[in-house]
């Protein structure tokens, strides 16, 4: 979806036109679903910006909101001593800064930044799923190296690595119980 964001008071203003997978919610509050990792909300009504994990908290999500507020801090957007975790789990927030220049709109300007942003990550987290979509393509349809047919094993009589009369647990040495 395609948003038009005028900049500036006059006749003259400044038209960025930003392409965005963008909804508002029923208070007002612009969610952003662009990002491979996260998901975005930037609340014009609390002055703040959110970013949630899109499934998992995992280290690429910490890591893509940390760059995130960087972003917007190294812009000068967010208030620096704000950026803190959320109350909902894996989410960060910061609250923006106020404008001092009246023709200037802080959410405006936080929104093209956001879209900024996410530009320069989509290289990297498009190619991060398609390499886990290309392993997902090798586990389940492995080359002929790679695989054997049933039956292409010879039975043995100890077959493995984990050998049966081991005692494996964490308190005990398995070596010493050999049978």
């Amino acid at each position: 979806m395609a948003i038009k964001i005028k900049i500036g008071p006059g006749a003259d203003d400044a038209v960025v036109r930003l392409e965005m997978d963008i909804r508002k919610s029923m208070n007002g509050d612009l969610m952003i679903f662009d990002h491979g990792d996260i998901d975005i909300v930037m609340s014009t009504g609390k002055n703040k910006v959110i970013a949630f994990p899109k499934d998992t908290m995992n280290d690429l999500v910490y890591g893509a909101q940390n760059r995130l507020f960087a972003h917007l801090r190294k812009k000068g957007l967010v208030i620096p001593e704000s950026i803190q975790a959320g109350s909902f789990y894996g989410s960060f927030e910061a609250t923006m800064e106020q404008a001092s220049v009246e023709e200037l709109s802080t959410p405006k300007m936080t929104l093209i930044n956001i879209s900024e942003f996410i530009d320069e990550e989509r290289p990297y987290f498009e190619s991060t799923e398609a390499i886990v979509s290309m392993m997902d393509g090798e586990l389940i349809h492995p080359d002929k190296e790679d695989s054997t047919e049933l039956g292409e094993v010879p039975q043995k009589t100890k077959q493995g690595s984990m050998q049966s009369n081991y005692i494996r647990d964490p308190y005990s040495l398995n070596y010493m119980y050999t049978f």
